[in-house]
């Protein structure tokens, strides 16, 4: 049966973590077929990839402004495409893809630039084109159980916030005999021709800012920050104190030097009436305190969850989920918006349910912010 959405990758080689991640996430959705790509720079990883699923020679394409050409041209080209190459170049690939009228759905963080940004945004909208950005962690279930909590007033009036996303597998690289050596695949991400001005604010810390405006609806006002380098080009920890627009005050850390942190995302929000709390570690449960009562522990898949948001639930509870349905619960939703808009109709709340390129634009402000105030002595920065 022909699908009803075709798709296109650039980037995520057979040897590239986070496109297949992406591929196998994109899988879950019956009505998505992967139909042309532009794997990798290099010929042989992007012919083998094309031929490990099955896409035809005619559409493994060299580079990715000829996929973009070629696929608008052709009268059953692609619907939307996914970027999953290094930070340095989403930009230019994002807005080949808009430019050519096709939709996107871009890795974090968008760009390295805020103009860069705000340049994709109106690209975007001036086209009506749906771009998603893949911050991952608010496709979880109870992480949407707990905004609907939260949005719904369970925790009353907001009066503090926490986060954090702490990691350890930098921390090698600290060491003397380590340095100017590469201990980890990934090392690429601290340098500053890859990575832009920031590393780990950019990688994770990123996450955190899009995890607390997704759970609260808050959006921060001026924020201040540390960050320390360890002698190396870019941030390997910073901590970061927020003003959000109504006044309230959170704090952030994220670190990739702290020993024994695997993916450490935390979110804790406390209001007048109660808290939540949400650890990546264990994305199935939710910890929620109402004012007075005891500590409740919710778990994804139960009756007692009557929140609309649990129906993104796609197992029974008892039976783990994890990060390949969190991002596929993203793209259903980009899907979904994507089938509504070829049909002339209107998304509802619930297609629209994704990071948007709003969100990345967001995302690079914040990272600005972070860098900028930790170069000025710590002062406030507007956002």
């Amino acid at each position: 049966m022909a699908k009803e959405i075709k798709y296109g990758m650039v980037g995520g080689s057979l040897e590239a973590f986070i496109g297949e991640v992406h591929r196998k996430a994109i899988g879950f959705d019956t009505r998505v077929e992967l139909v042309c790509g532009c794997f990798s720079s290099r010929e042989e990883k992007n012919r083998l990839t094309a031929e490990a699923y099955g896409i035809a020679p005619e559409r493994t394409y060299a580079d990715y402004k000829a996929m973009a050409a070629a696929e608008a041209a052709r009268p059953d080209g692609i619907d939307f495409v996914s970027v999953t190459t290094p930070n340095n170049t989403h930009y230019d690939i994002c807005k080949a893809f808009l430019e050519a009228g096709i939709h996107v759905v871009c890795d974090k963080p968008l760009c390295f630039e805020v103009s860069e940004a705000e340049e994709l945004v109106k690209l975007a909208e001036e086209k009506d084109l749906v771009f998603g950005v893949t911050y991952t962690y608010t496709g979880y279930t109870m992480v949407k159980v707990a905004r609907e909590m939260i949005l719904s007033g369970k925790l009353g009036e907001i009066v503090a916030v926490n986060a954090e996303y702490v990691q350890d597998w930098l921390l090698d690289e600290l060491s003397a005999e380590n340095r100017g050596k590469q201990k980890n695949d990934a090392v690429w991400r601290t340098d500053p021709a890859k990575s832009g001005i920031s590393n780990s604010v950019g990688d994770i810390g990123t996450h955190m800012e899009n995890m607390i405006s997704y759970l609260t609806g808050l959006k921060i006002k001026r924020l201040l920050s540390t960050v320390n380098t360890y002698g190396r080009a870019l941030d390997l920890n910073s901590n970061i104190i927020v003003e959000y627009e109504n006044g309230v005050n959170g704090g952030y850390w994220c670190s990739q030097v702290a020993a024994g942190k695997l993916n450490g995302l935390i979110a804790r929000v406390y209001g007048t009436e109660g808290a939540i709390e949400w650890e990546q570690h264990y994305p199935d449960y939710l910890k929620y305190t109402p004012k007075g009562g005891a500590v409740q522990i919710l778990s994804r898949g139960t009756g007692y969850i009557t929140e609309a948001a649990g129906a993104a639930s796609r197992l029974p509870g008892g039976h783990p989920e994890g990060m390949y349905v969190a991002f596929a619960n993203i793209y259903r939703n980009v899907v979904s918006t994507i089938i509504k808009k070829k049909a002339g109709l209107a998304p509802d709340p619930a297609d629209l349910d994704f990071p948007s390129v709003r969100e990345g634009l967001e995302g690079v402000k914040f990272v600005h912010a972070v860098i900028s105030s930790a170069k000025a002595d710590s002062s406030w920065i507007d956002m």
